[in-house]
């Protein structure tokens, strides 16, 4: 069956076509500072909100009717969506997928059942990975959307979900390295506090330290050599969650003597709700050498919640592959559209309109980020602004040669150099200026 009929690949025409249906931007085989924009971007296919989001939000259920959730047989629908996402994928030349487990298979009567159909559908998703040569960018696990939940997972007062928390993580773990998983994500969907009034936080966040542990320990155990992320998030569902941002998470992974085992999976609307931008984020990640992968979307500051909109901000693109090259690249994560369409938005085209829009919208940000680091544009200046700590008495402070009492000495004899301007109009200025000329 063809789920997309009269949709071909997805072509790139250039700037200045006007097709809908091409890539305007994304050029795959186009080499960008030694690599191709399809190694340089490593785009990705969030299996959750193309696949299983049928329009509903928290004032509405569904607004969508998709051809391959016509059978009333759960399992029969997940394998229907399996044969679907790699059409879809290979029509986009999308190279990854991402998923949770209850994103591929419903869930049965018991853990058990639940994990029989996971291996049934697992073994479809292989079949279609051997015949497209589409990849695993990474697996996680759902553990807030069931009931049990309502209290958390790794962080749950109640001992025994916990213990179901863990069993669900191993099955994960298990099912992403069999699908050749890069990666593996935590993310705290319920892992924080509404009050704390009747939380134990240092026993909560002493349960979740354990449980990741366990994760490191068994991905030993059966060879899983994937890299694990955690990806923070502020609030939402939870009035605080114990991931709010990089800042926080590198916290944490340092007090329980995790930080070389985890690295971060930046995600930009919840840099948004954190009351960050995205680029502090990446930032952030870069300069502490943590930065693992990146969910691309964009929030809306206008807006108290997750809206995981389709990234079309150039300025943020941009900026998102400025700090992504300077990293480095990205090695083993890439760039997840964990973003969903809007709810309007209810014909299946509109998701091939929506990815062309993401993917055109990066690889101009990574062609505009790529001249400007060759270029030394934003790097000479930062060099020339802190020109006065490679010599003299700001040589002596980076070096560790003086205390306060020659700092004081030497300020009392010299005082100080006038301060001189920070230029932030110019750059901006520049910034935008490669923005509108970089073809």
């Amino acid at each position: 069956m063809t789920y997309f009929p009269g949709i071909e690949t997805i072509q790139y025409e250039g700037p200045s076509s006007k097709k809908p249906l091409a890539f305007k931007y994304y050029n795959p085989e186009e080499v960008v500072m030694g690599k191709t924009m399809k190694e340089q971007c490593r785009f990705a296919m969030s299996y959750w909100h193309t696949f299983t989001y049928m329009g509903s939000d928290q004032f509405g259920g569904a607004s969508m009717v998709r051809p391959w959730d016509g059978s009333n047989d759960s399992m029969e629908k997940a394998i229907e969506r399996v044969h679907a996402s790699f059409e879809f994928m290979e029509k986009a030349q999308i190279p990854f997928f991402c998923f949770h487990d209850r994103d591929i298979a419903p869930a049965g009567k018991d853990l058990k059942e639940t994990n029989e159909r996971l291996d049934i559908i697992v073994a479809v998703i292989k079949e279609e990975m051997k015949r497209t040569g589409i990849k695993c960018l990474w697996g996680t696990t759902n553990a807030f959307s069931s009931e049990i939940f309502v209290h958390g997972a790794g962080t749950s007062c109640n001992a025994t979900v916990f213990a179901y928390a863990a069993a669900q993580i191993k099955k994960a773990m298990e099912i992403t390295k069999d699908l050749g998983g890069e990666n593996y994500v935590f993310w705290g969907g319920r892992e924080g506090y509404e009050t704390l009034l009747n939380t134990d936080t240092a026993l909560e966040l002493d349960n979740f330290a354990r449980l990741l542990q366990m994760a490191v320990d068994y991905a030993e155990e059966i060879g899983f050599t994937g890299q694990f992320l955690i990806e923070p998030k502020p609030k939402e569902p939870t009035k605080h969650q114990y991931d709010f941002d990089t800042a926080t998470v590198l916290a944490f992974l340092r007090k329980y003597n995790l930080a070389d085992k985890f690295k971060i999976n930046i995600e930009a609307n919840h840099a948004t709700l954190a009351q960050h931008t995205f680029q502090h984020e990446l930032n952030q990640a870069r300069i502490n050498g943590v930065l693992g992968s990146v969910d691309a979307n964009q929030g809306d500051p206008l807006l108290g919640w997750d809206t995981d909109q389709f990234p079309t901000n150039l300025y943020d693109t941009t900026l998102a592959m400025y700090e992504i090259l300077m990293a480095g690249g990205l090695t083993k994560g890439g760039l997840n559209f964990d973003a969903k369409v809007r709810r309007a938005s209810v014909e299946v085209d509109d998701l091939f309109l929506s990815y062309i829009a993401g993917m055109d919208a990066f690889a101009k940000g990574l062609k505009v980020a790529a001249k400007l680091i060759e270029d030394r544009v934003f790097e000479d200046f930062k060099a020339n602004r802190y020109a006065s700590y490679q010599d003299g008495i700001g040589k002596d402070i980076m070096e560790k040669k003086v205390g306060f009492k020659e700092l004081e000495a030497y300020a009392l004899a010299n005082g100080t150099t006038p301060n001189v301007s920070g230029r932030q109009e110019l750059l901006e200025s520049i910034l935008n200026q490669y923005i509108l000329e970089t073809k």
